[in-house]
């Protein structure tokens, strides 16, 4: 099963993509995906419900965040009503050690996204803060990623010993399924989404 594990709709401030548009334009396109997951900035989107264009277009369509922290931007999943209140979504420099205990404690997870970016990114921040304790995983492959961003994920990845994740970090319709993660087993809902990126049975892909 692939996923697009993070994307945005125009619920995040830089977003210009409707949900039932990606939808379209997977199908229409023949896009090897059978799901993504929407990833607003600094914020979980709890009054969305996508089940019935999930239905429609046969595709999973899951709901995560992307939140910035002092190590950069991070992608959530598994969020509750109880995640919600053990750290500031909104905040722009969350400490990560925060939120990765937080995440442990309540079931979810928190992979650092594009972290061979600059200033965004985890990896720009390692001389100054070190290397953080808590992360297992990394996204790998950005669709947004420009120059060796995506090479120097992977190779800060491989020294540390982290799994990679994919990602297109679409704004726009046309950039969904840029990257992706391919999983060993069928995933229909967050908490099983979270199951699978623990047990450590998926790989990036790029491009689908």
């Amino acid at each position: 099963m692939r996923l697009d594990l993070h994307t945005h709709s125009i619920k995040s401030d830089d977003g210009r993509a409707k949900v039932e548009n990606y939808c379209q334009w997977i199908r229409s396109r023949r896009i090897p995906l059978d799901g993504f997951v929407l990833t607003e900035h600094r914020q979980f989107d709890l009054e969305s419900d996508y089940s019935s264009l999930a239905t429609d277009f046969g595709l999973t369509i899951l709901k995560g965040s992307e939140i910035e922290t002092d190590y950069g931007h991070v992608l959530v999943f598994g969020v509750t009503p109880a995640l919600m209140q053990a750290f500031d979504f909104s905040s722009i420099r969350t400490p990560l050690g925060s939120v990765l205990n937080a995440c442990n404690r309540l079931g979810a997870i928190a992979i650092p996204c594009h972290p061979g970016r600059k200033r965004v990114g985890m990896f720009a921040h390692l001389e100054e803060l070190g290397v953080p304790e808590g992360v297992k995983i990394v996204e790998t492959y950005n669709g947004g990623s420009r120059g060796d961003e995506d090479t120097i994920a992977g190779e800060w990845a491989g020294k540390l010993g982290y799994l990679g994740t994919g990602g297109s970090d679409s704004h726009i319709v046309s950039h969904i399924g840029r990257c992706a993660t391919k999983f060993s087993s069928k995933i229909s809902s967050e908490m099983e989404l979270v199951e699978a990126l623990n047990l450590g049975t998926f790989e990036a892909v790029k491009p689908v």
